[in-house]
């Protein structure tokens, strides 16, 4: 994970500050990451990630197309509590836990002029098999006219998928990236996304590689990230998923599993929301 902590060093030593919607930051524009699965996955080690009650179980909940809170907590994740009860949204909340037109349902069910819904992520996967060469492996959570039915904006915006040799890459761009607390997630969960799509596509994965736009550190993670930045990284872990899930509809939480997960003290954070 030296890729990660070397942005974290480059925003703070050379980021910009700047005041923002929700906070202060300093920032960076344009970065990008690399990470090669045969090197292990790339969950940070220089802090705990939550990869059960997060990670996993939040990915699960975009792949199920989930919009209700709750949905979310049944699987044990409450990542999105806050964004459901925000001030900006609730006035525009359909019911009780409602997140609007999120990450998950932009995936699944996009909404077309006529009516129509688009399962993107399921196009995709037919495209991988059939016509691997394609350059249209693209899924896009960045629906401008739904925007504002969104308990949160898609910040990993964008992603595609590249095939060569037996082996499958995914590329995801990520517009507002919070550094300490948001990234060190997306990394996990595009790897397990990477992973899990490779299994049922019957391909290798390779790289993951993700593009930062608006790269920054809330002034109130300072402290949170020095004490990071002086950790020394550790032995990454391995991922494990059930070899009996062919689609990427039939995962479940108890079929991935990471194993060897060694890290440091968590270093706790407050969300900017």
């Amino acid at each position: 994970m030296k890729q990660y902590l070397d942005a974290l060093r480059q925003v703070v030593e050379s980021g910009v500050d700047r005041t923002g919607r929700n906070g202060v930051t300093r920032a960076v524009f344009g970065m990008q990451m690399r990470f090669d699965m045969s090197d292990g996955f790339p969950a940070v080690t220089t802090k705990q990630l939550a990869f059960n009650t997060g990670v996993k179980a939040e990915l699960l909940g975009f792949l199920r197309g989930y919009s209700d809170v709750k949905d979310f907590q049944k699987l044990g994740c409450n990542v999105w509590n806050q964004n459901a009860e925000a001030d900006y949204w609730k006035p525009r909340a359909r019911f009780e836990g409602d997140l609007g037109r999120i990450y998950g349902v932009q995936w699944r069910s996009w909404k077309t002029p006529d009516g129509r819904t688009v399962d993107q992520l399921a196009a995709v996967i037919d495209q991988i098999k059939e016509n691997p060469s394609s350059r249209r492996h693209v899924v896009t959570a960045w629906n401008p006219g739904e925007l504002d039915e969104m308990a949160l904006a898609p910040c990993h915006a964008l992603f595609q998928f590249f095939v060569a040799g037996g082996k499958l890459s995914l590329h995801m761009y990520e517009r507002s990236c919070d550094l300490f607390l948001g990234v060190p997630f997306n990394i996990a969960s595009y790897a397990l996304l990477l992973y899990m799509v490779a299994q049922v596509t019957e391909l290798e994965p390779a790289e993951l590689i993700i593009s930062l736009g608006d790269a920054h550190i809330y002034h109130e993670h300072f402290e949170q990230v020095e004490i990071q930045l002086e950790r020394e990284p550790l032995m990454l872990p391995e991922l494990y998923l059930n070899p009996k899930r062919k689609s990427i509809d039939a995962f479940k939480m108890q079929d991935i599993k990471l194993r060897g997960y060694k890290h440091h003290d968590a270093i706790k954070a407050p969300m900017a929301v």
